[in-house]
């Protein structure tokens, strides 16, 4: 189930950086930036109340974890911006490579207490077939 709902989160991302690209085209990258993120606030608060969800919050939390919105910003801001340049396809594979770079650099050293899984050669060359895909997309 939860690699249908991966493969999902996929789909749904590519369909958001495209919409979200043309909303930045109509009215300019900020005012969109600020739009999509209250409509996203909007859905979640709908969420809350329609399933009666208790809003908790945690003393004990370091700070830093409170950077995600800021990325979140970021990353739909540099989707947006590249979307002109390079349409769907490209960002999508760009960033996918980036997730997985990161996502590997997290599993094999365990930052923020994520469970160590050593990096392989199961790995490598899942990796490597990858690049070799985004490389050609990028230059051919």
């Amino acid at each position: 189930m939860y690699n249908i709902l991966s493969l999902l989160i996929g789909v749904l991302i590519t369909i958001m950086i495209a919409f979200n690209a043309k909303l930045s085209d109509g009215l300019g990258n900020y005012s969109s930036l600020i739009v999509i993120h209250f409509v996203g606030l909007i859905i979640v608060i709908g969420i809350v109340i329609f399933k009666k969800i208790k809003i908790t919050f945690k003393n004990n939390l370091p700070l830093y974890l409170y950077i995600a919105g800021a990325i979140s910003v970021f990353t739909v801001m540099f989707n947006n911006l590249s979307y002109a340049a390079l349409g769907v396809s490209l960002p999508v594979a760009l960033g996918l490579l980036g997730q997985l770079l990161t996502s590997l650099a997290f599993d094999h050293y365990g930052f923020l207490d994520v469970p160590k899984s050593n990096f392989n050669k199961k790995k490598f060359i899942g990796l490597l077939v990858i690049t070799a895909g985004i490389f050609i997309m990028s230059f051919f």
